[in-house]
């Protein structure tokens, strides 16, 4: 061993001054890797050259070996940053070629050989061995202190250790935390992304993305063409890194049963590699899905139900980023996302009726149908008692009659159920103002009200002046205008027990014909003309001015509403 090799060095966590380590090297929470080590101060200073293997800096350095032997394989296990100063390699090139090949055999991370003393540039055979078997080349121009570098790296790496004891403990304690107040797949979902700083994605057997808890990336970028990436990515029974595109996939499974797969996908600009996930990663995943399967036993419900049902709410809340990301959304769960039209429809079930046994009800209806009308339908509660369905409208398929065959598919599972529906949306971002519109339809619907002929739900169309008033009832402006046109004859009425205010009604409803609100009311044309006048007086208005007329029928009309109400 070299003299140099026993210099005492100063320990990274004793005395004053700045750590060796350098301040910029971020390895918490993630393997040290080559270029890391490369880049501490202790190293950084022998001017490090990367002659091969520069696109392998990222593979992790479990240990740092540093070797005069001719044969330093058979003392390593792998993963070790070997350093040397080139003393033992032979002179030959099949001796170089060998020298290696062990190396390379046992999974070296990298060599690094410094050109001090015997050699002041690397032997052509040591280059070409190493390029040929993939085994990163590092070269040092001047004198290094091995024995610091082997105690900073390895303080580190205990260090990382340590930490990395202390975070998988952590992590332990926050997923029993949630599994022992009963979370919610999206609560497990969206705590393994917050963890990990990577999207993570729950999937069904059908390779339809459930839940998505985007991180570093967007939910378009997530998860776009999602289906055909998945069936690409192989089945892992344990949390490991599969797939084309790099995925750390498990599976969420019960006694042998699998239910699905929960996916972490690696950072946007991550090169699709063991590496891009360390360990806190691989315990965050595991112990997700282990959350996950508690979640499913506990609360049976069907993870596609409520998939559908959150992604119904966002989109009627417009809770996406972009109507690129509800694109994705929609098309991982399997539906139809492009191409065609969309309707909103409500429907508001009797009060005894809960909205979320008669949303699995009208689910299992229209699976049980499979009308390829309804085909993609996505249903919701979204409500105590109201449900949210929205229709794809194909090519060829007129929104009124699959709005038609819908409304009668919800009175078969919920008698008395009301149906309203919005006018149709060109796209997935105009999904909300059709559910505004079909929401109002609702509220200007009075309970009982007939529906219109030949149809069996209510549509913007359908929205008169009277149900426009209905909608408008509680709105103090409607009950002010209503006392100040009519309260003077309606007091009137109730002192001298006149009946003026039907007269009125009459003669609004002839409009303005004195014979019509005669024949109507039974009444003479003397007697009519007479409470005509007497009405005119006492609200103070012209009958024969047409703006008279419209305000007193209007009024009326919110009197009539307001008494209903």
């Amino acid at each position: 061993m070299r003299e140099k090799h026993h210099t005492a060095a100063r320990s990274v966590t004793d005395g004053p001054g700045p750590s060796l380590a350098g301040p910029d090297i971020p390895t918490v929470g993630r393997p040290l890797t080559v270029a890391d080590v490369l880049a501490l101060p202790v190293l950084s200073a022998g001017q490090p050259q990367v002659l091969t293997g520069a696109d392998l800096l990222d593979r992790p350095v479990r240990w740092v070996h540093m070797t005069e032997l001719t044969d330093p394989a058979s003392f390593l296990k792998g993963g070790e940053l070997v350093l040397t100063t080139g003393m033992p390699l032979p002179e030959e090139p099949a001796g170089v070629r060998r020298y290696v090949n062990e190396l390379a055999d046992i999974g070296a991370a990298a060599l690094v050989i410094e050109l001090v003393r015997r050699y002041h540039r690397p032997p052509d055979a040591l280059v070409q061995a190493c390029e040929a078997r993939g085994l990163p080349l590092v070269t040092l121009a001047k004198d290094v202190n091995f024995l610091e570098v082997t105690q900073v790296v390895h303080a580190l790496i205990l260090g990382n250790q340590a930490e990395e004891m202390r975070r998988t403990q952590r992590i332990h304690e926050a997923f029993t935390a949630l599994t022992l107040r009963g979370a919610v797949p999206e609560e497990v979902v969206r705590a393994a992304a917050e963890m990990s700083g990577h999207t993570v994605v729950l999937e069904n057997l059908a390779h339809q993305a459930l839940i998505c808890a985007p991180s570093a990336d967007t939910v378009e970028a997530a998860l776009g063409d999602w289906e055909r990436r998945s069936r690409a990515t192989p089945p892992a029974g344990h949390a490991a890194v599969s797939g084309p595109d790099g995925w750390l996939v498990t599976s969420v499974e019960y006694q042998g049963e699998s239910w699905g797969r929960v996916v972490m996908l690696p950072a946007p600009s991550g090169r699709p590699t063991p590496s891009v996930f360390g360990p806190t990663a691989v315990t965050v995943l595991e112990r997700a899905a282990m959350a996950l399967t508690i979640a499913r036993v506990i609360q049976p419900v069907p993870w596609e139900r409520t998939a559908q049902r959150n992604l119904l709410r966002d989109l009627v809340g417009q809770r996406h980023h972009s109507p690129a990301d509800a694109e994705a959304r929609v098309a991982a769960l399997g539906l139809p996302a492009k191409d065609c039209g969309f309707v909103a429809v409500l429907a508001d079930l009797p009060q005894e009726t809960d909205a979320t046994t008669c949303e699995a009800l009208l689910c299992e209806e229209l699976r049980k149908q499979g009308t390829q009308a309804l085909v993609g339908a996505l249903v919701g509660a979204l409500g105590p008692t109201r449900l949210g369905i929205l229709l794809p409208l194909r090519p060829g398929r007129p929104g009124p009659s699959v709005v038609e065959h819908l409304s009668r598919t919800v009175r078969e599972v919920a008698p008395g159920a009301g149906v309203s529906a919005g006018s149709e949306a060109a796209d997935l971002f105009d999904v909300a103002r059709s559910f505004r519109e079909a929401t109002r339809v609702a509220e200007a619907t009075e309970p009982g009200r007939p529906l219109p002929p030949g149809r069996s739900y209510h549509e913007p169309s359908d929205i008169g002046l009277r149900r426009l008033l209905f909608a408008l009832r509680e709105d103090t402006r409607i009950q002010d205008f209503t006392e100040r046109r009519l309260s003077r004859l309606l007091d009137h009425d109730a002192r001298h027990g006149t009946d003026l205010l039907t007269t009125l009604r009459h003669y609004l409803d002839a409009a303005g014909n004195k014979t019509l609100a005669a024949r109507s009311g039974s009444l003479s044309r003397e007697t009519v003309y007479q409470r005509l006048r007497s009405i005119e007086r006492i609200l103070d208005c012209d009958l024969e001015s047409g703006e008279h007329r419209t305000e007193l029928h209007v009024a009326l009309t919110a009197l009539d509403v307001l008494r209903a109400g």
